[in-house]
Parts: C-alpha cells; sequence; structure tokens
C-alpha cells in the first residue's frame, strides 16, 4: 500500500515538473534574427529580423545623438552589425523584463525619415526597418519614451517622430491593382544583348516571375500588358492602366549602347524636360517602338499633355517619384549595378497615364558582358525582383497610413 501510494507521488512530482518545463519553455523570449545596416545616397538604413509582428518604442537622444529601440519579448543574440553611414556604433543595453533594448549612436544629427514593421516579402522574414537622414543641428528634436503600449497596438508603433506609421490592422477590402509591362514583343525585339538575348523575352521573364511573387503575398492584384510575345501599342500598355484603375504602372526594359563599358541600371520617371542627353536619347528610341507595328506616331497625345500640367498630373508623378526614392535602395543593398544618379526623368508615352503613378524600370545595358550576365543569371534576377517587391511592400503600406 505505501509503495503504490510512494509510486504514485514519485509520477505526479514527474508530471508537475514536466508541466513546469513546458510553461517555462513557453514563457522563452522569441529570438532577433540578423541585423545589418544599409548605407544609401540619401540616408542610413537599419534593419532587424523578427520572427513576427512585435511591439516595439524608439525615442531619440541628444548628447550622444541617438536612437533608442525597445522590442518587447524580444531577445537579441546575434552579432550586432558593425557601424556604418550614419550610425557609428550599435549597442545592446540591459532592460528589465524579457525584451530588448538596442541603442543607435549616431555620427550627428538626424531626423527619423520611416520606421515601421513590414511583413514578410521576397523570401524575408518580417523586419523592423528605420531610415535616417542627417540634418543640420537644428533640425534634430529629441523626442522621449513614449508611454507603453497596450497588447493590442503590438508591431503597431509609430515612431517617437512623424514618420509613417506601420501597417494598420484594418486592411482595405480591395487589393491595390499593380500593373507591369513588359516592353517590346512580337515584331519589335527591342535591344539583342551581348549572348543574343532579346530584350522583349528577358523583360517578359522578369514580368512574369515578379507577378508570381506579388500574387504570392496575397495582398495585390497583378496585370500584365502581355504575357507572350505579342506587339502592343505604346497608348494600349498605358490603357491598360487606366481600364484597370491600376495603383502603380512598372514598365521593365533593357537598355544597350555603342559602348560596351557602359553599365548599370537606372529606374526613370516622366518629364517633359529630360534629365541628360542620354535619357532623352532613351526615350526617343523606346517612344518609336509604335512605328515597328505601322502605327504612325502623331498628335494624339496632346490632350495628355495638356493634362500633365494639372495639378492631378503633378501629384501622380510625386508618387511615382516616392516609388522610386523606396526602389533604388533596395536595388542597392542587393548590390545591383546601378548608373551614376540613377532616378532620371524623361518623356516616355508609356508613363503618361495622367492618374497612375508610374516608372520604367532599366535593368541594365546588355551590350555591356558583366551587366548581360547579371540580369540573364538566377541570382540577378532574384536580386532585382525581391527589391521590387519589398519596395512596393513599403510604397503601399506609407500610402496607408
Amino acid at each position: 500500500m505505501a509503495r503504490a501510494v510512494l509510486i504514485r507521488l514519485c509520477f505526479m512530482l514527474a508530471l508537475v515538473g514536466l508541466l513546469t518545463g513546458l510553461g517555462a519553455a513557453r514563457a522563452e523570449p522569441m529570438q532577433a534574427g540578423a541585423m545589418r545596416i544599409g548605407i544609401h545616397p540619401d540616408r542610413t538604413r537599419f534593419v532587424v529580423e523578427l520572427p513576427g509582428p512585435v511591439e516595439f518604442q524608439a525615442f531619440t537622444q541628444a548628447e550622444p545623438y541617438r536612437v533608442v529601440l525597445d522590442l518587447a519579448d524580444i531577445k537579441v543574440t546575434r552579432p550586432l552589425p558593425p557601424p556604418g553611414g550614419l550610425i557609428g556604433g550599435v549597442q545592446l543595453d540591459g532592460v528589465s523584463g524579457p525584451g530588448s533594448r538596442l541603442l543607435l549612436d549616431t555620427k550627428g544629427p538626424f531626423k527619423v525619415a520611416a520606421i515601421a514593421i513590414y511583413p514578410p516579402s521576397a523570401g524575408l522574414p518580417h523586419r523592423l526597418v528605420l531610415d535616417l537622414v542627417e540634418v543640420a543641428a537644428a533640425g534634430f528634436v529629441a523626442k522621449p519614451p513614449p508611454n507603453r503600449l497596450s497588447p493590442r497596438e503590438a508591431g503597431r508603433a509609430p515612431a517617437a517622430t512623424n514618420a509613417p506609421r506601420p501597417p494598420a490592422a484594418k486592411r482595405p477590402t480591395a487589393k491595390p491593382v499593380i500593373v507591369l509591362d513588359p516592353g517590346h514583343g512580337g515584331v519589335d525585339p527591342g535591344t539583342v544583348g551581348v549572348g543574343g538575348m532579346h530584350e522583349k523575352d528577358l523583360v517578359l521573364d522578369y514580368a512574369l516571375e515578379l507577378r508570381r511573387r506579388l500574387e504570392r503575398t496575397g495582398r495585390y492584384r497583378v496585370v500584365m500588358t502581355r504575357e507572350r510575345d505579342i506587339f502592343l501599342r505604346l497608348s494600349e500598355r498605358v490603357d491598360v492602366a487606366r481600364k484597370t484603375n491600376a495603383q502603380l504602372f512598372i514598365s521593365l526594359h533593357a537598355d544597350s549602347i555603342g559602348s560596351a563599358e557602359f553599365r548599370g541600371g537606372a529606374v526613370y520617371t516622366l518629364s517633359e524636360t529630360a534629365s541628360d542627353e542620354e535619357a532623352a536619347a532613351l526615350a526617343a528610341k523606346e517612344n518609336k517602338a509604335d512605328l515597328l507595328g505601322g502605327v504612325p506616331l502623331d498628335d494624339r497625345d496632346n490632350q495628355v499633355t495638356s493634362i500633365l500640367i494639372d495639378l492631378a498630373q503633378r501629384e501622380t508623378m510625386n508618387y511615382s517619384a516616392r516609388f522610386t526614392n523606396l526602389l533604388l535602395p533596395e536595388l542597392a543593398e542587393r548590390n545591383v549595378a546601378m548608373r551614376p544618379k540613377p532616378h532620371r526623368f524623361a518623356g516616355f508615352r508609356v508613363l503618361k497615364a495622367p492618374d497612375v503613378p508610374s516608372v520604367l524600370l532599366e535593368l541594365g545595358y546588355l551590350s555591356n558582358r558583366q551587366d548581360a550576365q547579371f540580369v540573364t543569371s538566377a541570382a540577378g534576377r532574384a536580386a532585382i525582383v525581391a527589391a521590387v517587391v519589398e519596395a512596393i511592400d513599403r510604397y503601399f503600406t506609407e500610402k496607408r497610413n
């Protein structure tokens, strides 16, 4: 009898120990992933990969200039990134509770241009992304710690600045429409690269992969101007964007030039005044594509040209520029070769939808062997597509807030 009671008691103690261990395991905080600093022409970006949307707080200090990031229920165990750009050092400060505090000391006064947690995309997990911009001392404003957030605000903490808010819990009912426009097609092959690659085939491959990656997120409706090797007039491409009420139009191209030395991609937005002679020449060449299909150019876009001076068109052009400013750092972060001053301007007919933000992405020079090898490789395509998807996510996140 006594032996049976003892066995039962040992079993109960073991069970209690097991349950206690499981409870302790559940209480273990989540671990932060990789951290990195990206250095871009107009900003320094700090990224922390996260296991999910989490609660965070951010505030700024002077003497020394610093951003303080508090991550609730997240433990930082990965190596801290080395200094870079505006960030002179990253430290881990002890805080009470299960969270972590990161101290980002800067080399001078700054402002927080953007801070948000972004959902998984292009093979990357949730990320906290912080963009810092250098300012004069008079432009720096120290912000005290915000009040602690309630649990239901987790993952949606606004920065202690006027930065855009991270994604809100309530999503719009209609998905944004994105139109992808693979340039050329049919009787118009576009550029022929050093390896015999036709531009029309290359950009179609990119557009199909980009559509697949965007649709996989479940956040967008993607429409393509062409899904096969057919010829389309430039005006037909614009019509697709307008008829679908697109919120973003991306035209994909690759360039060539007489010299094999030139390389690098670029992003063009609409302007009746070209940013340089090369941009003007490229726009003239692309705008003549209709002639290959037996469609003469005429003055049918005079009405559109008049709309360009309207305030609505100017607002559209501002949105186009905003998307470009988000895309270029993503391309640079993935080591995609870009031309000097990669944001360029020209009067491309395909960008003239007056109410649809539109950009033309030149992948690179197919006349340059390095560019041709990169953009036709699986690694190059993955890098460029990932950059575009990330920029699209950031663009629509900012528009929702």
